[in-house]
C-alpha cells in the first residue's frame, strides 16, 4: 500500500516554534511544539526542531511521507529565503532555507505568517475557490496576505502587502516600525486596548473595565466586557471597525477583491468587529465597488491555523 503524502508545516514564534504534519485535504496528522529560545540563534531552533519533529513523526513513518517542509516566520522574505531583522527573534538577518537543508533535502519554502494565513485559507479554507482575495490577521498587530489572479502578492523584494503599515493618522499614534499612525496601532489587539485607555481618559461613563489597571486590559477583557454591553468597550469595538472598514475600502480599491477574510484573535470577537468594519467599508467605498466584497471569518481550524498556513505554503509550491 502506497504512503499518503504529508507536509511538514512549521510556525516560528518570539517564545515558541510549532510544527505539524498536515496531509492534502489540510487535516493534522500529529504536531508539536519547542521554546524558540531565538536567543540562540536559528541554527539551534532548526536543529532541536528537526530532532523532536523525527521523533514525533516515528509512529506515523510507516503510513505517512514528508515531501516538504513550509515555514511561517516574522520578516520571512519568499524570495531570498531569509528573516530578516525581526522584531522578536534575536536573530538579525538570516537565511533560514540554508539551514533547513543542513537536515533535509526535502523541498522548502518559507514566507511571513500573514502570507502563509493566506495560502492557508486558499487551500484549506475560506479562499476556498477563489482567486482574489485578502486575509487580515488581526493579532498583536495587524498582518495582511493579498492574492491576485490566484497568485499571492510579494512583490519586487518579497515584502508586499503590508497593509498594517500603511498610515490611518499621520500625526497618530506612535508605531514600532518608528512612524505614526500605522494601521495596527489602531486595528490590533493592542491597538483595541489603546482605544480603550483613551476612551476612559476621556469620558466619564461608566464601565467595568476602570477597575482594571492598564496593563490588565487585554482584547479578550475588552470582548468579554462589549458583550456584556459595557459601553466603552461598545465604543471601543466601534471605533476600530470605523478605522479598520475605511483601510479596507482603500485596500479594495488596489486588488477589487471577491473577499476580505479576517483572522486571529481580534476577529474571535465576532460581529463586535464584524459588524462595524462591514459597516465602515461600505460607507468609505468607491461606488463601483459597493456591496461586491464580502467580509468572512477564517475557516482554518482554530490553534492549527499558523502551522496550517506554513504546511500550505509548501503543499501550493509543489502543486505549482
Amino acid at each position: 500500500m502506497s504512503k499518503i503524502e504529508v507536509t511538514l508545516g512549521i510556525d516560528v514564534g518570539g517564545t515558541n516554534t510549532a510544527f505539524g504534519f498536515v496531509d492534502r485535504q489540510g487535516a493534522m496528522i500529529t504536531s508539536g511544539s519547542i521554546p524558540t529560545h531565538s536567543e540562540e540563534g536559528a541554527d539551534n531552533l532548526f536543529k532541536r526542531l528537526f530532532s523532536s519533529s523525527d521523533e514525533l513523526f516515528i509512529n506515523y513513518k510507516d503510513d505517512y511521507e514528508v515531501i516538504g517542509i513550509g515555514i511561517g516566520a516574522p520578516n520571512a522574505n519568499y524570495y531570498k529565503g531569509t528573516v530578516e531583522t525581526p522584531p522578536n527573534l534575536q536573530w538579525g538577518t538570516v537565511n533560514v532555507l540554508e539551514i533547513v537543508k543542513k537536515y533535509s533535502p526535502l523541498p522548502s519554502a518559507i514566507t511571513n505568517d500573514a502570507n502563509a494565513a493566506a495560502i492557508g485559507e486558499m487551500k484549506f479554507g475560506a479562499a476556498k475557490g477563489l482567486k482574489n482575495f485578502i486575509v487580515i490577521t488581526l493579532g498583536t498587530g495587524l498582518g495582511s496576505g493579498i492574492v491576485v489572479n490566484g497568485e499571492l502578492v510579494y512583490g519586487h523584494d518579497g515584502f508586499a502587502g503590508e497593509i498594517g503599515h500603511t498610515v490611518y493618522d499621520f500625526n497618530g499614534r506612535q508605531c514600532g516600525c518608528g512612524r505614526k499612525g500605522c494601521l495596527e496601532t489602531y486595528a490590533s489587539a493592542t491597538g483595541l486596548v489603546r482605544t480603550v485607555s483613551e476612551l476612559l481618559c476621556n469620558s466619564m461613563a461608566n464601565s467595568e473595565l476602570r477597575e482594571l489597571k492598564y496593563n490588565e486590559i487585554t482584547a479578550k477583557k475588552v470582548c468579554e466586557a462589549a458583550t456584556r454591553g459595557d459601553k466603552i468597550a461598545l465604543e471601543a469595538f466601534e471605533i476600530t471597525g470605523k478605522i479598520l472598514g475605511a483601510k479596507l475600502a482603500d485596500s479594495v480599491a488596489h486588488t477589487s477583491p471577491e473577499a476580505i477574510i479576517l483572522f486571529g484573535g481580534v476577529a474571535n470577537a465576532g460581529k463586535l468587529i464584524f459588524e462595524p468594519t462591514k459597516k465602515y467599508m461600505e460607507a468609505y467605498m468607491l461606488n463601483i465597488f459597493k456591496n461586491k466584497v464580502r467580509l468572512l471569518p477564517s475557516a482554518l481550524t482554530e490553534g492549527n491555523t499558523a502551522v496550517l498556513g506554513a504546511a500550505a505554503l509548501i503543499w501550493n509550491e509543489i502543486e505549482k
